[in-house]
Parts: C-alpha cells; sequence; structure tokens
C-alpha cells in the first residue's frame, strides 16, 4: 500500500478584489471524498500544511445547498470528525520528506489562492515529486497550488494538460466578479493546457504523473485515477 501526502490550505481567508477579507479554508467534500476513498483503498494519509496548522474547513461547504443535500452534508461533517486528530496536528508541510511518498495529493477550497499558490515549501515539494515522477494530484482549487512549483526556467508545468475550478464556475457559483484573481486564467498565462469540461460535473484529466480535477464534484474520481496510477 501506498503513502500519500495530502497537503492542505492552512489559510482561513482570502484578500478579494476590493480587499475585504472572505472567509475561506479547505472545502468540505473535497477532503472528506479523496481521504475516505485512498483511506479505504487500504492506503495511508498523511495531512501535511503550511507551519502545521490545523486546517479550517470553509463553512459554506457544510450547507446543504453546497454539499448537495442534506445527507451529504451531514456525511461530510461526520467524516471531518472522524479524522479530526489527524487534521488537529498535522505534518508541518517544511518537513515533509517527498521520497517518503508515492503521491501528492492537493484538495481545494479558496484556501490555496491564500497560501499554496506562493509557499516555497510547496514549490519544493511539487519539483522534488515531479522530477520523481511521483503522482501529483490538485482538483478545484487545489492547482493553485501548482503555481509554486517554479525554477529558473519557469514554471515546471508549462506544456502540461490539467483541468481546474473554471472561471465560469467562479463566476456563477465561486466568489463572482469579486474574485481577486482566476486560477484558470493565471494557470493559463503559465502556459498549461488547460481541459475543462462542463460545469460541477466530475472531469478528470491526466498527463502523465500529474492527475486534476475540476471541481468538488471530481473528488472521488481524482481518488479513484490516483488509486489506478498508483497501481500500475
Amino acid at each position: 500500500m501506498a503513502n500519500i501526502l495530502m497537503v492542505v490550505s492552512a489559510a482561513d481567508s482570502l484578500t478579494m478584489k476590493d480587499g475585504s477579507e472572505h472567509p475561506t479554508g479547505y472545502w468540505a467534500e473535497e477532503l472528506a471524498e479523496s481521504h475516505r476513498v485512498l483511506r479505504e483503498a487500504g492506503h495511508t494519509v498523511r495531512i501535511a500544511t503550511p507551519g502545521g496548522v490545523k486546517p479550517t474547513v470553509d463553512q459554506v461547504s457544510l450547507a446543504p445547498e453546497s454539499a448537495g443535500s442534506a445527507e451529504k452534508a451531514a456525511a461530510f461533517t461526520q467524516y471531518i470528525a472522524f479524522i479530526d486528530a489527524e487534521l488537529s496536528s498535522p505534518l508541518v508541510l517544511a518537513d515533509a520528506d517527498v521520497s517518503e511518498y508515492d503521491a501528492v495529493v492537493m484538495p481545494g477550497g479558496h484556501g490555496p489562492m491564500a497560501d499554496l499558490a506562493f509557499d516555497k515549501d510547496m514549490g519544493r515539494i511539487l519539483r522534488e515529486a515531479d522530477a520523481a515522477g511521483k503522482i501529483i494530484a490538485p482538483f478545484c482549487h487545489g492547482p493553485a497550488g501548482l503555481l509554486a512549483a517554479e525554477t529558473e526556467d519557469g514554471f515546471i508545468f508549462s506544456g502540461r494538460k490539467l483541468t481546474v475550478f473554471t472561471d465560469e464556475e467562479e463566476l456563477n457559483g465561486g466568489t463572482g466578479e469579486n474574485t481577486p484573481w482566476f486560477v484558470e486564467d493565471v494557470l493559463r498565462n503559465k502556459g498549461a493546457v488547460v481541459e475543462t469540461g462542463p460545469a460541477w460535473t466530475s472531469y478528470v484529466v491526466r498527463d502523465r504523473n500529474l492527475i486534476s480535477g475540476q471541481n468538488p464534484q471530481s473528488s472521488e474520481d481524482v481518488a479513484k485515477a490516483v488509486i489506478s496510477a498508483l497501481a500500475e
């Protein structure tokens, strides 16, 4: 069985275009579903955050209308409580040794836009994991963390196919016109080959060791794709 590093944002707010602070964190479905699927497949998942801070769940993601139903909201809440000990004592991201892991999984929520996108340790982990051919699996806003992976030659994922929470989804169900920057746009401008599916529908793209998902609905399918890739 594999060892998986799940990198989660430690941010609890995002500075918006107008300068206001928008409460955020990780999106419940994304962390809960990916962690559950990977764990139930027998893999070991170690959660890491910048500074080893307990990550904050975006409360909006626990509302029935955001989760998809009251039943799903309750299930995500229950699972987060089930792994509270892991969430309460995450690994300090700076201490993560890529050689100890087979995959790096990066759930979203708007949090990664506030910290992981600019985190030097996130960048180091991604550069080392990619150089070793290890699986890198960000989804929804998680691909914002990919932006930290720069070298003297530029963005290491330039020319690579991936997907991400789309501008359409951000404008029509995310933080709207007040969004400080759009992850899809920035990744395209950095040279990533962004592919998108229908809004709010599971869509997963694989380019060699890079597996990405478009939105919260992709969480389970990204985890299953990681499991398949680990079995190769």
